[in-house]
């Protein structure tokens, strides 16, 4: 704590504002205060124009939208936040900083694409060459539709695919050559109805069983005779005994 007291003592002192330097900040400050709030009575006074010719505007029968003059940004941002709260829509067109204003329409009479397009491209909205254009458009999409079905014509082709294959598939094909098949032996393939078997899986495997067992017995019936065989002549080959 001495070190850091003495290090303290060491530093030299801020310099400190003489009785003029004072007045001069003081000065500066009450004017920027004084600008601000001049600036604050400026928005509110342009606000209350803007809605006052946004009321006049809504009044008018015959007006469908209103073009405003080239502002400030800050100053549109207050005209869209009227013209919001008044129920209208509205857009800015042109070059930030150089000629951007703001456009308004009453909800029944909002903009089309077209419009917006033509306001952005800084072109004046005509309806008469926009329902001119649109017909035009119209038209040349018939004709593209038109062009397009002429293209998609049958082709005639100048030979038949079926001379050219006939070595692989014969005078017949498609629906043509569908018919019932007949049998052929070359590939073991025979017609249900030609088969002169027709028993079921089941009656195969029932026979199958009775085959096995009926073997299965005679052979067991001829191992039976062949052991008495041997027996009886293992008998017959011995002496009798006194």
């Amino acid at each position: 704590m001495d070190l850091l007291g003495s290090i303290m003592g060491s530093m030299e002192k801020p310099p400190s504002l003489n009785d003029a330097e004072r007045k001069k900040v003081k000065a500066q400050k009450a004017m920027i205060e004084k600008q601000q709030e001049a600036d604050k009575k400026k928005l509110v006074v342009f606000r209350e124009k803007i809605q006052k010719r946004i009321h006049e505007f809504i009044k008018d029968p015959q007006k469908q939208k209103f073009k405003f003059e080239v502002m400030d940004k800050v100053y549109r941002a207050i005209v869209h936040e009227v013209t919001d709260v008044a129920g209208l829509t509205s857009f800015s067109f042109g070059v930030e900083e150089q000629d951007r204003y703001v456009m308004c329409w009453k909800k029944e009479f909002a903009p089309t694409d077209d419009e917006l397009q033509a306001y952005r491209k800084g072109e004046e909205w005509d309806p008469e060459k926009a329902k001119l254009a649109a017909k035009q458009k119209e038209i040349d999409r018939l004709q593209a539709e038109a062009d397009s079905n002429k293209k998609t014509e049958k082709v005639i082709p100048v030979s038949d695919y079926k001379d050219k294959y006939k070595h692989l598939i014969g005078d017949e094909s498609a629906k043509d050559g569908a018919k019932q098949t007949l049998a052929n032996r070359s590939y073991g393939f025979v017609p249900s109805e030609n088969k002169r078997d027709r028993r079921t899986v089941e009656q195969v495997l029932a026979d199958t069983r009775a085959k096995k067992k009926l073997k299965t017995e005679s052979s067991s019936a001829s191992e039976l005779s062949s052991q008495n065989a041997s027996t009886e002549t293992t008998t017959s080959s011995c002496p009798d005994l006194p």
